[in-house]
């Protein structure tokens, strides 16, 4: 089939020569267009070379950190307590560890932070640099200073010191015998050792029901009722694709679908089928129509003369309210309710991840997925890695390889391991059309050949951000608070884009903020709401329990599982077979 085109009309068909080369290129670069590195290091180059002001002024702040670290370092040679002359991000723990601050690892580490703040200001602050150049630029050389940071190296991490003397080398030996059993199992195509105490059906996913549905892309889950009588209104969840579906029912204790049965819900799930190349060609609308339009049929079948309260996560609450809007145009108001959990519909503060979104990136990304019908799900965790390089690359380096340890798998860290692929044409329709043009929110988005529009959906939205998401930032997912049919209520709570929404009543430190704004009532800007809206101590699961019983029109006995007479019978235990495909 010839490559998506997304609306451009004036770009040739690549050649096959053409992407051929581009997708050998890219098992070496990581995916990483050099085009596009090229075009932001000469956009930063040039407007650096005719800006001799910011020398100046960059040679003013050597001169300056210079001076503060020798009166550093001579106050910390003879003084034991020496107030230091930087202090780290508040989310950079590489030093944590007391070693950091004795002599000579305090200078180390000090030299190392002043030397990364200096390139910063290097990179950054330059007039006529595009935005998205200058964050490519300062992003990539952060990662290149990463690299050679004193943590990294046995002579100047204290820790790694410590633990060498301690052991008489032995921590070593244990690191190597990690780096060789990991790297054989990277080679075999197997999961990080460790998850495999977390197999869905054994110890994850063992919430009890049963796959009601399946075609070629889902499986739909049926959970088996936990109360005498439950809410009228069933609850149908759309998980992303990208991940597992299980995220949302994970150990017993923290499964929010064991938490909605026992609250009285009848809840059905949607369980993504995990693409093959023989998938390359499935696009979002399929997705749409596959998913979550077949669901709904399913559960309007299987539950009638009810509505449905739809919630959708990450990608899948994107999806949501493409299917919410679609419906709306159509004239069919079988929604109750939308829920959106850490989903954006307006791409154009779409947070970090938009440092690998432009032209020349995704058509190089393009041809990749175009030799491969996916893109493995590999190539997607080394982009999701980047953004947390020092807690995700760097520092499972140093205690696995040097300091000769294992790190302890949770339930949500062997899901994240389980990862999936996303077929080519979907992939590439999806950062074409939401990343990068934001057609969804712009009114340009056709569904079935109708132009959808946000702002036709009338039915109430529920949306939960996380405050520290580098995936969907919370000020990004505020905006649908710009869409003025629907009331919106909007909860902000703690931690980031899957430990924030997978937080159980009970767990320690976790708040939320939530606020409900009227449809037709006055616009507040997301810093406005912020201040305007006091923290609440506790998980978010019971506010939006409350929410949505507001909104049920009574409970009523609990229906059968599946609606074998009307073409939807049970036909395996939860949770299915798609979910253990690799």
């Amino acid at each position: 089939m010839p490559p998506p085109s997304w609306g451009v009309t004036d770009v040739e068909p690549p050649p096959t020569i053409d992407r051929l080369i581009h997708a050998a290129m890219g098992r070496f670069t990581g995916s990483i267009s050099p085009a596009s590195l090229a075009l932001a290091y000469t956009d930063w180059m040039l407007h650096l070379a005719q800006s001799p002001g910011k020398w100046q002024r960059l040679a003013e702040k050597a001169v300056r950190k210079a001076a503060r670290f020798s009166l550093y370092a001579a106050r910390a040679s003879s003084e034991r307590q020496v107030e230091p002359c930087i202090t780290p991000l508040p989310q950079d723990r590489r030093f944590r560890n007391e070693g950091w601050q004795h002599w000579p690892f305090n200078l180390i580490h000090q030299g190392f932070l002043l030397n990364q703040q200096w390139w910063h200001n290097v990179t950054t602050g330059i007039g006529g640099v595009s935005p998205h150049h200058e964050q490519v630029v300062s992003f990539v050389s952060r990662q290149l200073l990463d690299t050679i940071s004193p943590v990294n190296f046995i002579a100047t991490n204290p820790e790694v010191l410590d633990a060498t003397v301690r052991e008489n080398g032995v921590n070593l030996v244990r690191g190597l015998m990690n780096f060789f059993q990991d790297w054989e199992r990277h080679l075999a195509g197997k999961p990080p050792a460790g998850t495999e105490n977390f197999m869905p059906g054994s110890e994850v996913a063992v919430t009890p029901g049963q796959v009601v549905y399946r075609n070629r892309l889902i499986e739909l889950i049926q959970y088996a009722p936990s109360t005498g009588e439950v809410f009228a209104e069933p609850i149908l969840i759309v998980p992303a694709w990208i991940m597992k579906y299980y995220i949302l029912d994970l150990s017993p204790h923290n499964s929010l679908v064991k938490y909605l049965v026992d609250q009285g819900h009848t809840v059905f799930m949607i369980s993504w089928h995990n693409p093959t190349e023989q998938d390359r060609d499935l696009d979002m609308e399929d997705y749409l129509r596959l998913g979550v339009l077949e669901a709904l049929n399913a559960v309007r079948a299987i539950v009638p003369d009810q509505k449905i309260n739809a919630a959708g996560y990450c990608i899948g609450g994107t999806l949501l309210a493409m299917a919410a809007a679609y419906l709306a145009q159509i004239g069919d108001e079988r929604l109750n309710s939308i829920t959106l959990l850490a989903a954006q519909t307006d791409f154009s503060e779409a947070g970090e991840l938009t440092l690998f979104i432009d032209d020349s990136q995704l058509n190089y990304l393009e041809d990749i997925m175009w030799n491969q019908g996916f893109l493995d799900n590999r190539q997607m965790a080394g982009a999701f890695q980047l953004l947390r390089s020092h807690d995700l690359i760097w520092s499972l380096i140093v205690q696995q390889y040097l300091v000769g340890g294992r790190q302890t798998y949770t339930d949500l860290m062997a899901w994240n391991a389980d990862a999936t692929r996303m077929p080519y044409r979907m992939h590439s329709e999806y950062l074409h059309r939401l990343f990068l043009k934001n057609d969804l929110f712009a009114g340009r988005y056709k569904v079935n050949g109708r132009t959808i529009a946000l702002g036709d959906i009338r039915a109430p939205i529920f949306a939960v951000a996380t405050e520290t998401d580098h995936v969907a930032p919370w000020k990004s997912v505020y905006k649908i608070n710009l869409i003025a049919a629907p009331d919106v209520t909007f909860l902000l709570t703690s931690g980031g884009h899957n430990a924030g929404i997978v937080s159980q009543p009970g767990h320690t430190g976790r708040h939320y903020r939530i606020a409900h704004r009227r449809a037709r009532t006055n616009y507040m800007d997301a810093e406005q709401w912020y201040l305007s809206n006091p923290s609440i101590d506790g998980s978010w699961w019971p506010a939006w329990a409350e929410w949505l019983e507001q909104r049920a029109s009574g409970r009523t006995a609990p229906p059968a599982m599946g609606a074998t007479s009307r073409g939807y019978p049970p036909l395996t235990e939860a949770p299915g077979s798609y979910v253990l495909e690799r």
